[in-house]
């Protein structure tokens, strides 16, 4: 089991809607000029109106999240009764979910964080998957990296607890913890690489248990394993986090068989590949890229990914 952890939602709900809603206008403008602007294109990937449902599919053939609706809502619900207390007007929640998704598929990441912030913890999922895509891909800033990566572990950590049986909740949070782990010292990936480890990997496998098509998880899981033996080498990884290099292939040749076609699961099997496996596998990580380059991304993320490939064919 993973350590309970205190997390006060009331009050952090709290400092979100003053954030959001009792602010001035200029200092929310401010607090998103912090964060880069998605810089692959300003309109590519907007879903207005019904096209975000029409595409949803598409859009989330990584993750299996279904699209939010009044049934997805009730049944989230039911099965996860501590929710019931944040829901509060379904009809606006809705929105604001659906309005936070356009915003993290368009690469408006920072808006789909308010937006989904906003939402309280139903919205959660939405607002650290934006997070920790904009933390891992976009920021520059190493200690502003860590402090964003810091925030989505605490909320996500705090999210499993209400919502156990909600897959993408156990999915953030591997996804906050995973790169949170990336961004860290190697004597700290040593002095706290069981535990961290333990928890990255219960929270993706939790995440497969309960929606085992979920490819993304997959792919966290591989992008895990490559990670620590990157920094620790092959045998320390294996005796100190339980990492191998052949459970890289495992995981994301599963995710690549779910996904064939995901430009940015591509990219990072190259990636970890190169990580987990260096020059022995470069020939391999080289024809990935390739792949990923062909592949036409759907939204910002796949969009990344695909940046991704063409940088390291460059």
């Amino acid at each position: 089991m993973l350590p309970q952890m205190t997390f006060d939602w009331t009050a952090a709900l709290r400092r979100s809607r003053q954030s959001i809603g009792a602010m001035a206008e200029g200092r929310r403008a401010v607090e998103r000029a912090a964060w880069k602007r998605f810089p692959f294109g300003d309109r590519i990937y907007r879903y207005g109106g019904t096209a975000l449902r029409d595409n949803w599919n598409r859009l989330h053939l990584g993750d299996r999240e279904p699209y939010p609706s009044p049934e997805w809502l009730d049944a989230l619900v039911v099965a996860n009764p501590a929710l019931q207390a944040h829901v509060g007007n379904p009809d606006d929640l809705l929105i604001l979910l659906e309005d936070a998704w356009r915003a993290y598929h368009a690469g408006d990441f920072a808006v789909a964080v308010e937006r989904g912030t906003a939402a309280g913890p139903l919205g959660m999922v939405v607002a650290t998957r934006a997070a920790a895509v904009y933390a891992a891909y976009l920021e520059n800033d190493a200690t502003r990296r860590l402090e964003i990566l810091c925030e989505t572990v605490e909320s996500s950590n705090a999210l499993v607890q209400l919502a156990p049986l909600w897959a993408n909740a156990w999915y953030v949070h591997g996804l906050a913890l995973g790169r949170y782990s990336q961004h860290v010292s190697t004597v700290r990936t040593l002095t706290r690489g069981r535990r961290t480890g333990a928890q990255v990997r219960y929270s993706l496998q939790r995440a497969l248990q309960l929606a085992p098509l979920h490819s993304y998880a997959q792919a966290g899981l591989g992008i895990y394993h490559a990670e620590v033996i990157g920094k620790l080498g092959g045998v320390m990884a294996t005796l100190s986090c339980g990492a191998r290099r052949e459970r890289v292939i495992e995981h994301f040749e599963e995710a690549r068989r779910l996904h064939p076609r995901s430009a940015l699961l591509l990219a990072e099997y190259a990636r970890s590949l190169t990580r987990a496996f260096g020059d022995e596998k470069a020939e391999v990580a080289h024809q990935l890229f390739e792949e990923a380059v062909a592949c036409q991304p759907a939204d910002a993320l796949e969009r990344l990914g695909l940046e991704i490939a063409l940088a390291a064919l460059e």
